[in-house]
């Protein structure tokens, strides 16, 4: 049964809104302080990085990217899909994702988090990022706009300036209801500043869906362009493996894929144990679900065409990259990718599976390490052995790798815990919209 035939605005409100006033279940505590541990132990590795150097991880030449850039482009890909979410399909008028839009969006913002941290990091020296960016200064710097690594610093602040923009943009009415709910204190003057005087008069309302399609429009393209832009960091250099045109297409795709699994995953356990079951309903995971099979067939195709140039170019470089893929060192890491990313996925060609919650957990968790490991694939086959084979080198994570990967998973969901705590994780005011009214001959 649909969430309209079932709610009214205001029970919508209460089962949403009350959920930042009451205290929140023994499982939250649990899975809060499990998710802060491990995102305590990657701050922590990662202070040992700045004092050690780089050196502490498993780096070496020529795989000079390793962990840090793969989790680079592993967090990026699974900030897209709130973004898609909320601003294309916004535009396209999709009422499903009426329900899913809020925790998306802020995935968006907490991916971007967690993605930013390692190109920072891998710098060596974070203290002087700020020579990065253009401004007149004393010492003559400039940064080398020819270089994608730059393009990536304006076109990932940009994204995630936008998307924050358009998450908080969402928010104010919502923070205005709890505001009006709130008892006189602390917690009423904070929702009281941050609602930025809303009282949901006909002229907010009027410059509120004006702004709100604007900065749709703005995201709709940063979807398309900031991981391109990323893949840039790959496509433009002369690498086996690297050095083709459908890496921005391919990146897109794959990002869409993975950040829907991530979307999937957090939503399945949000509506069991916040007992949504009834607003985010089995319809609006399939609908997620039949894009991450939409994906998952551009994903073997991306991987054909990637073999068939291989093949096609006669480039002998291209072909011995390509068959380490396969059948060289990192071989296995190869076939992961390939079955969790293209097999495993077609189990949604079956409607029962798709609304399966423990077939679509099993999907969506295959599909977030087949990505991981795909970059992986990407980057270390491609660098380990490059056109000189004397300079051919093995990479070995070490645990500082490992303990910073788990960190960054940890400040995710630390970030995700603490928003379903304090803010409302269903969009109350798009929800509204579609409600039946009170009044029938309205």
């Amino acid at each position: 049964m649909a969430p309209e035939a079932t709610l009214s605005p205001a029970s919508l409100d209460e089962r949403v809104l009350s959920a930042a006033e009451r205290k929140p279940p023994a499982a939250w505590w649990l899975a809060l302080a499990a998710a802060a541990s491990c995102m305590s132990l990657g701050f922590a590795l990662m202070a040992y990085t700045l004092y050690m150097g780089i050196g502490a991880w498993g780096n070496n030449r020529p795989v000079v990217w390793a962990f840090d850039i793969i989790n680079f482009v592993f967090w990026i890909g699974i900030g897209h899909a709130g973004t898609l979410i909320s601003a294309i399909l916004l535009l396209f008028r999709a009422r499903w994702r009426n329900a899913i839009s809020r925790t998306a969006e802020a995935m968006t913002l907490f991916a971007v988090v967690c993605a930013g941290l390692f190109p920072l990091i891998h710098l060596g020296r974070p203290w002087i990022n700020f020579w990065l960016f253009p401004y007149p200064n004393q010492r003559g710097l400039w940064p080398n706009f020819r270089s994608p690594l730059i393009w990536d610093v304006f076109a990932v602040s940009t994204y995630f300036s936008v998307s924050l923009l358009f998450w908080y943009l969402g928010l104010v009415p919502d923070i205005a209801s709890m505001r009006e709910r709130a008892r006189p204190g602390l917690r009423k003057l904070v929702l009281t500043v941050l609602s930025l005087g809303w009282r949901g008069e006909a002229s907010h309302w009027r410059h509120y869906e004006k702004a709100y399609l604007l900065l749709a429009g703005l995201a709709t393209g940063l979807v398309l362009s900031v991981h391109s832009v990323v893949s840039f960091d790959f496509a433009v250099s002369l690498v086996p493996g690297w050095h083709m045109t459908i890496f921005p297409p391919y990146f897109v795709a794959g990002a869409i894929f993975s950040g829907f699994a991530m979307v999937v995953l957090v939503l399945s356990v949000v509506r069991r144990t916040m007992r949504l079951e009834d607003i985010i309903t089995p319809h609006h995971l399939e609908m997620m679900n039949k894009v991450i099979l939409a994906t998952s067939c551009l994903m073997a195709y991306s991987y054909l065409v990637e073999g068939f140039t291989a093949w096609y170019s006669m480039n002998p470089y291209l072909h011995h990259i390509f068959k380490q893929y396969l059948w060289g060192t990192y071989g296995w890491t190869g076939w992961t990718a390939i079955f969790c990313n293209c097999l495993i996925p077609q189990l949604f060609w079956s409607s029962r599976l798709r609304r399966s919650a423990p077939v679509m957990l099993f999907v969506a968790v295959a599909v977030l390490i087949g990505m991981w490991f795909e970059r992986f694939v990407i980057i270390v086959i491609s660098l380990h052995q490059d056109f000189l084979p004397s300079s051919w080198h093995l990479y070995e994570p070490t645990l500082v790798d490992y303990g910073i990967l788990l960190g960054s998973f940890g400040l995710f969901f630390t970030l995700v815990l603490l928003f379903a705590r304090l803010l409302p994780v269903i969009a109350t005011t798009e929800m509204k919209a579609h409600l039946p009214r009170e009044d029938a001959h309205a």
